[in-house]
């Protein structure tokens, strides 16, 4: 690509910037951190997993930088991201240690543990409610309140309940095939780049931090026939999981050697995906196979898309695009993908003025066969 430096330009450059904080600042309002992280929690959880940083105040700050655009609060928090040190890496997280807000499971009506509603958008009216204009801080607290006490009257609070996993139920009954477990260190693509063909842990790490919209795009193209069969969701479960560390200077792994440094919400989802498969007498017969998907905060319609494309991609055998590792993997990043379209904001004056003399001639040579 041809680029040419624009001279001259550190002034406008100056007062373009101005410009930005001006729109910013002509409503004469300020929005705090704390308020954007208390009442726009889907935004924050969303920047978080696309930039695969959890920090929801530093996310909140990127959105308020940003003024609310996705794109560039991911930018803004990836940046920040790459200057900060890793000093060691957790423990592999355990879902079943998940301290549960919501649980469902779309394949069984009773589930081992029962089903969990939590807190979710999906059985409220799709109504713009007017009363929100106007809201009393006060009433508010009164609500709260009353809400809490109502909750401390139903639920016990003297221990935690783990809730076990569906997929576990249906092994017991040898529907689905129980394989040992790969404690292969995951390549991290934050530090290596890409290689293709990919391990499957750098395929759920794209998939993870992947933009949003783009995620539930190919998932859905998947589910409308370019791609895999309709999946089950066999449970989604949002809450908090423990992050542990080992102790630096540990050889050896022991879990009573592990330190507790906090704990991240997160969406996990497992997907059911029938599959006709061969057996030993060369028939097909239809297996469950399983598609994942995880990632920070309650994002769940991402993390059922992200399981739908995990499954696609561990059959790349097909000729669907949505199983294509590369064409997914390489689209759905949200820095890569808005970063590149921007860049064609940049100067192209060597390139575009290359063609115009190359139609121009074209042009003058048309006319001379003509006459």
């Amino acid at each position: 690509m041809g680029y040419v430096p624009v001279k001259g330009g550190t002034q406008a450059i100056d007062a373009s910037i101005k410009r930005l904080k001006y729109e910013r600042l002509k409503g004469q309002e300020v929005i705090e951190i704390n308020t954007i992280m208390s009442t726009m929690r889907a935004m924050v959880d969303q920047v978080m997993s696309e930039s695969s940083l959890y920090s929801p105040y530093l996310a909140a700050l990127a959105i308020k930088q940003a003024e609310g655009s996705m794109e560039e609060a991911v930018f803004l928090m990836r940046a920040h991201r790459s200057t900060l040190p890793r000093p060691y890496y957790s423990q592999t997280v355990e879902p079943e240690k998940m301290f549960v807000e919501r649980r469902i499971s779309a394949s069984f009506k009773d589930i081992p543990g029962g089903q969990l509603l939590g807190a979710t958008y999906d059985y409220t009216h799709r109504l713009l409610d007017f009363n929100l204009i106007e809201e009393n801080p006060v009433e508010n607290m009164q609500w709260l309140q009353s809400y809490k006490e109502a909750l401390n009257q139903v639920a016990s609070l003297d221990k935690v309940i783990y809730f076990p996993k569906v997929v576990d139920y249906l092994r017991e009954e040898g529907l689905f095939e129980t394989h040992e477990a790969d404690n292969t260190p995951p390549i991290d693509i934050t530090k290596q780049s890409l290689q293709f063909p990919s391990t499957r842990s750098e395929r759920l790490q794209v998939l993870t931090r992947g933009q949003t919209g783009a995620v539930t795009s190919l998932g859905y193209a998947s589910l409308r026939g370019y791609g895999q069969v309709h999946p089950n969701v066999g449970e989604v479960r949002v809450g908090a999981v423990p992050i542990y560390v080992q102790h630096p200077n540990e050889t050896e792994q022991n879990e009573e050697d592990e330190f507790y440094i906090g704990e991240i919400t997160v969406t996990e989802v497992e997907s059911f995906v029938p599959n006709n498969v061969k057996n030993e007498n060369n028939e097909y017969e239809l297996e469950l196979e399983i598609g994942y998907g995880i990632c920070y905060g309650q994002n769940e319609t991402k993390a059922i898309a992200m399981s739908i494309l995990d499954q696609c991609l561990e059959h790349q055998e097909s000729d669907f695009p949505t199983h294509d590792e590369e064409f997914v993997l390489l689209h759905i990043d949200s820095v890569e993908s808005t970063g590149f379209i921007s860049h064609l904001k940049l100067p192209h004056y060597v390139t575009f003025q290359s063609k115009l003399d190359s139609i121009r001639q074209v042009k003058k040579g048309g006319q001379k066969v003509e006459n």
